[in-house]
């Protein structure tokens, strides 16, 4: 087989860089995919029920070791479809801070200041409730608020005890100038999830003749003639074969990227070695670190004043607001309540007050161990190892107890995990810290972009997701990200291939 350009995940960057570049009709795109396809529309639950997570049937089945010396847990939900991981996640469509974005452009990636991301997100998105000069209502993906109306009692309440405490009122958590408490924007209408794949890859999008989708494809490794790209080994269904190609880019997002980069002989030697592939270029900065969002959550016992149901969505509101360690970025911290409490084989009837650590300084480590691209990949997250980012955390779990303990929350439900006794108290809530903190799932920065200028040891690619020392190939997902963002990373990586979808379709890339 041989294809003009192949771009590899068709996840929340992969499949909008081809619907965007195919626009262009002389633009020729070969999408291929590990998971499944379902090009009918004819959906499988998991995938639109936008209400909760889909853990299993689309997942990669990942582990990782939230801190050091703790026992291993589940990495997801790492979508293993067509919409990657837009297609399983929480519906959660926060674009992040302006600061996020200038701090890219402070690296020298000039590229990416938030004067220049701001009408990407804009082109992605059709707002169905707010008009403004940071909204647009032409974009391919619904994002809306639950009003009042719709908002289950627990999350209701939360609002409430925000109000309770003095922390402002913001509509939009999206408009870069609010701070404070009101409903998540989010990609999920009548309940079902938006994902990239319903937005983009629509039926009008797959009849283009310049557009393929290859789906249960695994990518081993890419192909060189010397330094240049001259196409993929894959394997589909069992099949091994060779996809011919000049152009290939990697968008399969910030755990499989930096591995299929390693099995191909890009990235640090050891590493290169380690997986037994031959070594094309070395770069230190393939995999030498990952980014993530630090969570930590309370769990409390709801009372039957509370008329939870298994079936309420899992998240409807947010407060956010800057830490008292913040750095140069304001709203760094996200506090949201969780109506019930989703797991991989069950879902048990607690409620939460769970937050986000925005702006970490700590990152952890994911490494490759074999050639065989099913083989997990070892992550050893490193959360709160930092103390500043511990401290964060501690103050939002003091917070999130004031909140329980405010009159609209206190009396509907009770502490059930960590114990009231520890909740109360701020030196034994350090020492519960480390037990009740995990993933946010926003890996990122596996594969980081930089200027020009930068050292080999801080960029993998320069600041359009070339490959440093090769041709004909380019990154162009959640592993380029230098920083992580304050909020959630979908809605940024689908900005992000916004971007590469236009530099493709315009011949710039």
């Amino acid at each position: 087989m041989e294809a003009k350009t192949i771009v590899v995940g068709a996840g929340s960057s992969g499949a909008v860089i081809a619907a965007r570049a195919t626009e262009d009709a002389g633009r020729e795109v070969l999408l291929v995919e590990a998971g499944p396809d379902y090009p009918s529309g004819d959906l499988p639950p998991d995938l639109v029920d936008g209400t909760r997570n889909s853990m299993r049937r689309h997942d990669w089945g990942h582990l990782h070791r939230a801190r050091p010396g703790r026992r291993m847990l589940f990495w997801f939900p790492r979508g293993r479809v067509v919409g990657g991981s837009s297609a399983v996640n929480t519906c959660i469509a926060l674009r992040g801070q302006p600061a996020d974005y200038d701090e890219w452009a402070s690296r020298g990636l000039r590229d990416w200041g938030w004067d220049a991301c701001l009408p990407a997100f804009k082109r992605l998105e059709n707002d169905l409730d707010v008009r403004s000069a940071w909204h647009s209502q032409d974009g391919p993906v619904p994002i809306r608020r639950h009003p009042a109306s719709e908002l289950v009692r627990w999350q209701a309440l939360f609002l409430d005890a925000c109000k309770a405490l003095g922390f402002p009122r913001a509509d939009d958590s999206n408009d870069p100038t609010a701070t404070g408490w009101g409903p998540h924007a989010m990609n999920k209408v009548g309940g079902e999830r938006m994902s990239v794949a319903r937005c983009y890859l629509t039926a009008p999008v797959r009849a283009r003749a310049n557009l393929r989708i290859q789906p249960l494809t695994i990518v081993r490794r890419v192909l060189f003639e010397g330094r240049r790209v001259r196409g993929l080994e894959v394997e589909t269904q069992g099949r091994v074969s060779v996809i011919v190609s000049r152009r290939v880019v990697l968008c399969a997002g910030a755990t499989a990227t930096p591995g299929i980069l390693l099995r191909s002989g890009i990235g640090p030697r050891r590493s290169v070695e380690r997986v037994g592939a031959d070594p094309v270029m070395e770069l230190p900065a393939v995999g030498a670190r990952l980014l993530d969002h630090p969570g930590v959550a309370i769990f409390l016992r709801p009372r039957r004043s509370l008329h939870q149901t298994m079936r309420d969505p899992l998240i409807q509101t947010v407060l956010r607001y800057t830490s008292s360690k913040a750095s140069s970025c304001p709203n760094d911290m996200i506090l949201q309540p969780g109506s019930v409490l989703p797991l991989p084989f069950m879902t048990l009837p607690l409620v939460s007050l769970m937050c986000s650590v925005g702006k970490p300084r700590g990152f952890g480590t994911i490494e490759f161990t074999s050639p065989d691209p099913r083989v997990r990949p070892q992550i050893e997250s490193r959360l709160l190892v930092d103390d500043q980012d511990r401290h964060r955390a501690v103050e939002a779990m003091r917070l999130a107890a004031d909140l329980a303990e405010t009159a609209p929350m206190r009396g509907e439900a009770t502490f059930f995990w960590p114990p009231g006794r520890a909740v109360a108290s701020e030196t034994k809530m350090r020492t519960w810290i480390g037990r009740i903190c995990d993933s946010g799932y926003h890996p990122c920065g596996t594969v980081p972009m930089g200027a020009d200028d930068a050292r080999d040891t801080d960029a993998a690619t320069d600041g359009r997701g070339r490959v440093r020392g090769v041709e004909g190939l380019w990154v162009a997902d959640a592993s380029l990200m230098p920083t992580i963002p304050s909020a959630n990373t979908n809605l940024t990586t689908i900005m992000m291939g916004e971007r590469f979808g236009e530099w493709m379709k315009t011949g710039q890339m």
